[in-house]
């Protein structure tokens, strides 16, 4: 049996699913979607809700998951993809409305990083987003970034400063 690795997922959607409903339940049901592919569910934040980035008008709904799975990076990857259409493909540029965006924030084996497909891990933008750090710092607080070697908490607590 392999051994089991842990990971931070960052789940945001702003468009409402036609079986799903608003963007707060399609977290939920994204959730239940990695249950069903054999992800186990360690702990999930609060939904919360943040401003769009990007030309996107809609506010996002967004959650933190921590997950256990025997599977590496690039498989996790291809698990949050198939996830994510699933629930529709995206549409438009980069940043616009989207039902469903799950994002490998941190894992428990520290950095890691490929080409193809394209995965940096941490997550490259996760030290500058609010709506990823204060629901990880929630759950996950003493995490630590291998690059900074700061804790979840402590970079959490630095954007709010800012």
């Amino acid at each position: 049996m392999m051994p089991k690795s842990r990971f931070l997922i960052a789940l945001g959607s702003n468009q409402r699913h036609v079986r799903h409903g608003l963007p707060p339940l399609v977290l939920n049901a994204a959730i239940a979607a990695l249950s069903e592919r054999g992800i186990i569910i360690v702990k999930r934040s609060s939904i919360v809700r943040s401003l769009p980035i990007g030309p996107s008008k809609r506010c996002y709904a967004n959650a933190v998951v921590i997950v256990e799975t025997p599977h590496g990076p690039i498989h996790m990857l291809k698990i949050l993809k198939s996830v994510e259409s699933a629930f529709g493909s995206r549409r438009g540029k980069r940043w616009s409305r989207r039902v469903l965006d799950l994002d490998i924030i941190l894992w428990t084996n520290g950095a890691f990083s490929s080409r193809h497909p394209h995965l940096v891990i941490p997550h490259i933008e996760m030290r500058r987003r609010p709506f990823v750090l204060r629901p990880a710092a929630e759950i996950a607080p003493d995490w630590s970034d291998p690059v900074t070697g700061l804790t979840v908490r402590q970079l959490a607590y630095r954007i709010d400063q800012t």
